[in-house]
């Protein structure tokens, strides 16, 4: 039956089922192809979900072991990781669970198999089992996200040399791990394993950790890293790695600068050195379907590809890999099919890394004003001179606002602190309605809170913060 459904979304991550959802929400009749036995994509089953359940039970596990005797509380943890693992399990069962009642709540007709685009208002739905459909459809919307990277002369079996997935899923703690890519997968996943008793080396190619954020940031953090018993090979890259006799692993280390190669022994090897675009299989080729010199979709403005019908969301588009991203450009998405004004700001688009302390950021760093040549003050407060810190024992980072000289718009934010991730959010907010860092200053914030730093840090930017 011709256009029996309004629009077909391919991928049930988080750009894909929020496009859905909203799709439905604005009177369309919705079909959604996912070829996992649950929805969620890599987020909710594999990536942001478990890793976060994870991180969580890690960190109260060394709070447990280091900090509860400051607290009064004597205790003597023993880790249980199959329990901790089943947690994990259990929280993603939740999620999962949770997008497919609100697909059945909404109507959306879901369709198990692999996706893939016969010519434009046409997809192909092969199953593992049994024979293949198709859905004919007014427009199609590709979220199928995308996939750990790879390096050349490392093999990935997901059980000794693993990507994220495989990291989630160990089955005793490693005593070594090695670490390839200093990106806020590898440290955050370094830290879950670091946590429960894990030596982590960390291998970088570039001088520095955490690629894209505030170089001070980077730095603080390094050195945070570095007390919590993580080692650093910067300015390296990893040539191979090799598998002994004994089921251990033998990484070849080679510096960038020249220098004699190094040899570092691991139980586990986890790459971490990004992400790439799915488009397998879509048949994206023989539509005419463009792709960029990464393997991303092209898209215009409005997430429209080359061929009419055919729009991009998520990962496999171009901008930052985050869940948050896609979710905003699948309701996007889903107002301009409807004849609306769907619309992404990029440029405040935040972003969090979700070791101990956290670290979240929005809007410009220090870097990018000074390479852009415009002038900024610098507003920071130490989180040592915030007194719900001081009673959580979470002294460490410091809020940064940058604002314009001239006008005193905030420009950027940098927050290392417990919480930051919650944090930032004040931030992105006074930054989408154009706010001075006086704004900030006098609103009232609630005492004694770990948000008080933020206020804290827009006082620094005037006349000086009260506290320091």
């Amino acid at each position: 039956m011709a256009d029996q459904f309004d629009v077909t979304i391919i991928g049930s991550g988080p750009g894909g089922y929020v496009a859905a959802i909203r799709a439905a929400q604005l009177g369309m009749k919705v079909a959604v192809v996912e070829k996992w036995p649950t929805f969620g994509g890599t987020c909710l089953n594999v990536g942001c979900i478990p890793s976060k359940a994870l991180l969580h039970a890690s960190e109260l596990y060394e709070e447990a072991g280091h900090s509860f005797k400051q607290f009064g509380i004597d205790v003597a943890p023993r880790l249980n990781l199959p329990q901790m693992l089943h947690h994990k399990d259990d929280t993603v069962a939740q999620n999962v669970s949770g997008v497919e009642f609100l697909f059945k709540k909404n109507k959306i007709t879901s369709f198990r198999g692999t996706g893939s685009i016969q010519a434009a208002g046409k997809v192909l739905v092969t199953p593992e089992s049994g024979a293949a459909q198709t859905i004919e459809t007014k427009n199609i919307v590709i979220a199928t996200g995308s996939v750990s990277a790879s390096l050349p002369g490392i093999e990935i079996d997901e059980e000794r040399v693993v990507t994220s997935t495989g990291a989630l899923t160990l089955k005793q703690v490693p005593k070594r791990l090695l670490i390839v890519g200093a990106g806020i997968i590898g440290l955050e996943l370094g830290s879950v394993w670091q946590r429960l008793g894990a030596k982590v080396t960390v291998v970088e190619f570039l001088d520095r950790i955490i690629p894209g954020v505030d170089s001070e940031v980077a730095r603080q953090m390094q050195r945070i890293f570095q007390k919590q018993g993580f080692e650093f090979r910067l300015g390296t890259k990893v040539k191979s790695v090799d598998r002994q006799d004994d089921g251990t692993l033998t990484a070849r280390l080679e510096p960038n600068s020249g220098g004699d190669m190094e040899l570092v022994d691991a139980d586990v090897v986890l790459v971490a050195v990004g992400r790439k675009p799915f488009t397998e299989g879509l048949g994206l080729e023989a539509v005419g379907v463009s792709l960029d010199e990464r393997g991303r979709v092209r898209t215009d403005l409005h997430y429209a590809t080359n061929v009419p019908g055919i729009y991009a969301i998520g990962d496999v588009i171009t901008g930052p890999m985050l869940a948050h991203k896609a979710e905003d450009e699948g309701i996007a998405v889903a107002e301009i099919l409807a004849g609306q004004a769907g619309h992404v700001n990029y440029k405040l688009i935040p972003s969090v890394m979700y070791t101990s302390p956290e670290v979240a950021w929005v809007g410009k760093s220090e870097d990018e004003l000074k390479a852009d040549g415009i002038d900024y003050k610098v507003g920071k407060f130490p989180f040592t001179a915030n007194g719900r810190a001081k009673a959580m024992l979470a002294t460490q980072g410091f809020v940064k606002i940058l604002a314009d000289v001239a006008t005193d718009r905030i420009l950027g934010a940098q927050i290392i602190s417990r919480g930051a991730g919650e944090m930032i959010h004040e931030l992105v907010v006074a930054m989408e309605f154009s706010a001075s860092a006086e704004d900030i200053a006098r609103s009232t914030h609630a005492h004694p809170t770990l948000s008080e730093a933020v206020r804290e840090a827009a006082l620094m930017c005037g006349d000086g913060a009260i506290h320091i």
